[in-house]
């Protein structure tokens, strides 16, 4: 795919991007928003995204309750620490079809974890038969049962691959 594709070009427009829009660290302005309060993807059975996520991965179910936005549909929701949530919903009778990936919706969540634990998570993978891939040694990469790419990064918020950002 990338030998139909003029990396040099690419490379100078993402540098007029940066020399355009990137601020300095010490004038940038502070960010409006307070965290994430959650993330909301999609569950095609609350049991199995709740053994998954809370057993499997170690992020604890914090709450569960009814959609407002459609009678019958399960909204719930894991800690990811520091007061965030990575939440869900099913939508029973609805034929929501394939997780696909597309131009505007989701690449992947990455999520921030103690390397000791991305050790255990990768360990809990491979016990249980699920694929997942190593990048960086710090980036653990693997779908959930509904299939939404996710990667586990064994470095502290706010630094990617030894970089820290902005």
């Amino acid at each position: 795919m990338t030998a139909d594709l003029d990396l040099d070009a690419l490379s100078r427009e993402r540098d007029r991007i940066r020399a355009a829009h990137l601020v300095d660290a010490a004038a940038r302005p502070e960010t409006r928003a307070r965290g994430v309060h959650h993330l909301a993807l999609l569950s095609g059975d609350v049991e199995r995204t709740v053994r998954f996520y809370q057993d499997l991965l170690g992020f604890p179910l914090i709450d569960v309750f009814e959609n407002r936005d459609y009678r019958g549909s399960t909204h719930f929701f894991f800690d990811i620490g520091h007061g965030n949530s990575l939440a869900f919903f099913d939508f029973p009778g609805l034929d929501l079809g394939p997780y696909a990936e597309v131009l505007g919706g989701l690449h992947h969540v990455a999520l921030s974890v103690e390397p000791d634990a991305w050790a255990e998570v990768r360990a809990r993978l491979t016990a249980a038969g699920i694929a997942h891939q190593i990048e960086s040694e710090t980036s653990l990469y693997f779908r959930d049962p509904d299939g939404a790419r996710l990667e586990l990064i064994a470095e502290p918020l706010g630094r990617m691959y030894g970089r820290t950002l902005g």
